[in-house]
């Protein structure tokens, strides 16, 4: 089947960018003007990006972890050298962390005011979980991953309501009681693709706030994070970054509601003038929901972001997605364009045939789960069928 893999994936990135044929796809730079690109701003093409990673055939699993860039394991051992001979210090990091914070913004389109730092989704929704009004309505996703649902259920106390509705009627059970709608726009256990544009109108025509977790998609789908009231995305998964990195992105009119509940030192106007109390001066932007951060991890992190934020997210798509289409194809099932690709496996022995070929894969809610990001090719599209003898 290897050709016809091979063929179905150039077609469709061709489809996927039209006048751009197979075998002259994306050059190294888009010029600056150019459809697609930011003004002033070259951007750096797949095939370029596919060079920061090291070969990794058979691993499936960025929706379960990314892979490190050559850049980020450069970073973190130059900074462990530096560490081991007494050369760096807490200061040192605030420039790891402005540059990831400043090139997550270019990434989502918003501007970097917008933008705090934290280090798990739970973490960051539980700030918008504890500025819920006693006794509002919380609409989430049935089957939605649990730390964009727990942190508003863990509020029955004071009468906040969760009511978990499924994805496709998501837009249609907004209403007039339902203060926020909170949901992953790229689902999980399912590769699922939220219809945001639907959410928001129905959001907006009832007075409803919007928390949009778009870590399975931020980095290989194009994200406008400006389009909702508040954002949140982990970057260890497609965006190849060391656990312990993410980030809130929340609006000018939103963030006035809500409470900064983890205030710290890192929280201030200015950090290092804020380590000690009782006075409490918290920054004026987003920083203000800032979550100390875990030095080492954003020394890997910016370097990171910033490959992710030269790159023409359509182009990423697209070629993430068509590997995806080309195995659905030859697996007979539906093509959804998506970069994550699911089939029913309930008793995992598809996920045990990939797991003996060597392949990283994962299994969730009955379903075996691969992913296809960078490093990925048709040869990886290829080991599955091999291995299913598909």
């Amino acid at each position: 089947m290897g050709w016809i893999a091979e063929l179905f994936l150039l077609n469709a990135i061709s489809n996927a960018h039209p006048g751009t044929m197979a075998g002259e796809f994306d050059p190294v730079f888009v010029a600056p003007g150019a459809p697609g690109s930011t003004a002033g701003s070259p951007r750096l093409s797949v095939e370029a990006a596919r060079e920061a990673f090291t070969a990794a055939p058979g691993y499936l699993a960025a929706c379960t972890m990314g892979l490190p860039t050559r850049q980020t394991l450069a970073a973190l051992r130059d900074d462990l050298d530096l560490w081991q001979a007494a050369g760096t210090s807490p200061s040192r990091y605030d420039e790891s962390v402005a540059r990831a914070r400043a090139a997550y913004a270019r990434l989502v389109s918003v501007h970097v005011d917008r933008v705090a730092i934290g280090s798990q989704v739970s973490v960051l929704a539980s700030v918008v979980a504890s500025s819920v009004p006693d006794g509002a309505e919380v609409v989430c996703v049935t089957g939605d991953f649990s730390s964009m649902v727990y942190p508003f259920a863990a509020h029955a106390h004071r009468g906040v309501t969760v009511r978990n509705v499924p994805l496709e009627r998501l837009a249609e059970s907004i209403d007039a009681r339902t203060w926020l709608v909170a949901f992953s726009l790229v689902q999980s256990a399912t590769g699922r693709v939220a219809d945001a544009a639907s959410i928001i109108e129905a959001a907006q025509r009832n007075g409803t706030r919007t928390l949009c977790d778009t870590t399975q998609a931020t980095g290989w789908l194009t994200v406008d994070a400006g389009h909702f009231d508040a954002t949140i995305c982990h970057a260890y998964k497609w965006l190849c970054s060391p656990r312990g990195t993410a980030f809130l992105t929340v609006s000018a009119g939103f963030a006035t509601q809500l409470n900064a509940v983890q205030a710290g030192w890192y929280a201030g106007e200015d950090p290092w003038h804020s380590c000690y109390g009782p006075q409490m001066a918290l920054a004026a932007s987003a920083r203000r929901f800032d979550v100390s951060p875990a030095w080492q991890a954003w020394v890997g992190t910016a370097p990171a972001l910033e490959l992710f934020a030269e790159l023409e997210p359509a182009a990423v798509t697209g070629y993430d997605t068509a590997l995806g289409n080309a195995l659905c194809d030859a697996l007979g099932v539906p093509a959804r364009d998506q970069a994550i690709v699911t089939w029913p496996d309930a008793d995992g022995s598809d996920l045990r045939a990939l797991t003996a070929a060597g392949i990283v894969a994962s299994g969730r809610a009955g379903n075996a789960r691969v992913a296809f990001h960078l490093w990925n090719d048709v040869n990886d599209v290829e080991a599955v069928l091999r291995a299913l003898r598909r």
